[in-house]
């Protein structure tokens, strides 16, 4: 299975292609390597994030299927992640510099590293990665595993790889992959449209 897999989103409004498509699967060809370019490609993406005044709080770690690092990460998720996500190609940590080294803080930098990890995710799939954005993960198991500085505060773990083959994955798991894709309309999010 690739990502020819059609997931589009049943948008109200155009919206581009790519962002339509994009998903959040589990699971990940567990055999597949990473494709280092399109890896490239997706953190380049982060790097050009829109930034507060240029601050680039984001900082990342890439732990690769088969390495120490992947494990270390794997062991810090929780529940289910733990059943799908070791077999995404690699696991990408994305870290947010809260606080300078002399101890100011950076009230956007949780903002500006979560658009960090958008900008991944869109060229990720761009570039024929699958991606699914993770919040079920101990911090703390993380901050230890690499020795993590406090003023970096963990934001979410993505998981980035190539699709496995919906179809033969398990019950369960393929009818969670192939649901109709929901969201609440427009409408409901807006608070004022004055």
């Amino acid at each position: 299975m690739s990502l020819a897999l059609d997931r589009t989103a049943p948008t109200d409004a155009p919206i581009l292609d790519v962002l339509a498509e994009r998903w959040s699967t589990r699971v990940f060809d567990p055999e597949t390597p990473i494709d280092e370019s399109a890896l490239r490609s997706a953190l380049e993406a982060a790097r050009w994030a829109p930034s507060g005044m240029n601050f680039q709080p984001w900082r990342f770690i890439v732990a690769r299927r088969g390495t120490a690092a992947h494990e270390r990460v794997v062991a810090s998720l929780m529940g289910f992640n733990q059943a799908w996500a070791p077999a995404a190609g690699a696991l990408l940590v994305v870290l947010a510099e809260t606080e300078t080294e002399d101890g100011e803080a950076r009230a956007w930098a949780m903002y500006d590293s979560g658009q960090a990890a958008a900008h991944f995710t869109v060229q990720a799939h761009a570039g024929g990665l699958a991606t699914h954005q993770m919040g079920g993960f101990v911090a703390d198991d993380l901050r230890a595993a690499f020795d993590i500085d406090p003023r970096f505060t963990p934001v979410t773990v993505i998981a980035v790889g190539t699709l496995g083959d919906v179809d033969a994955a398990e019950e369960g798991l393929r009818q969670r992959e192939l649901a109709p894709r929901e969201r609440r309309s427009v409408e409901e999010s807006l608070l004022v449209d004055d």
